[in-house]
């Protein structure tokens, strides 16, 4: 979330790049120039006189606050209280789920039954929760980095090995576009993390198409759940029979 501190912050590129000087910008909002000096410099400000600045700069505040919080850094993970709150509710881990994936309010009540009322109610949880930020319209702006997962120990993965794991592996993975590979083998322990970077660059890669397939109408695209995963281990029964 945008903070006072971001949005002075940003006034004052703005000041810079109309060559305004603070004399100028005194006299516009009928203020002492040591003044105007102060208030910048502390960065904290009423949001009334932020939009006085603005006006003085012919700026829309609606769009300077939209510009900072477009800015702001992407998490690429998130807590376990932030974790916690999703898996609380099914039907926010749902659309949790969803919005991970971009869709759009009404995709999300046409694909499940989720009445609109529900549905903005989960994205304003999200909002608060910090996975995205509400826009008008009940549009939004994810608020998660390319490059985000969820805490590989943390409450979302540990209800997916719960309660969805053995349903994944459960289907055949022999339709068009499926696999299952399983490979063993002993390797260089100095060559695996080599083999993870891999991974991770095929994981951002399914990331990236996807955001790239958005602009593809719905019959021309399926939902596809890609599982990576590389660890030292063996299979807890061969284990039991090692001297």
């Amino acid at each position: 979330m945008s903070t006072t501190a971001d949005l002075v912050n940003a006034l004052k590129k703005e000041l810079k790049a109309a060559q305004m000087t603070y004399a100028d910008l005194a006299q516009n909002l009928g203020m002492a120039e040591s003044s105007v000096k102060r208030m910048l410099a502390k960065g904290d400000m009423p949001l009334s006189r932020i939009d006085a600045i603005c006006r003085a700069l012919k700026l829309d505040f609606a769009e300077l606050a939209r510009r900072v919080a477009d800015a702001q850094p992407m998490l690429r993970e998130m807590t376990q209280e932030q974790e916690s709150a999703v898996v609380a509710d099914k039907k926010l881990l749902l659309v949790a789920i969803c919005v991970l994936s971009q869709w759009t309010l009404e995709q999300i009540t046409t694909a499940y039954r989720l009445s609109e009322a529900d549905c903005i109610g989960y994205l304003a949880q999200l909002d608060r929760i910090g996975i995205i930020e509400l826009r008008p319209l009940n549009h939004y702006r994810l608020k998660l980095a390319k490059t985000f997962r969820w805490r590989p120990h943390g409450p979302v993965m540990n209800y997916f090995r719960d309660n969805a794991l053995l349903d994944y592996f459960s289907g055949g993975f022999n339709g068009a576009g499926e696999g299952l590979l399983l490979v063993h083998g002993s390797v260089s322990r100095a060559l695996a993390p080599s083999f993870m970077e891999r991974m991770q660059r095929v994981a951002q890669d399914f990331a990236q198409q996807h955001q790239a397939d958005q602009k593809l109408g719905e019959e021309n695209r399926e939902g596809y759940t890609l599982l990576l995963a590389m660890r030292s281990w063996e299979f807890e029964a061969f284990g039991m029979l090692r001297r």
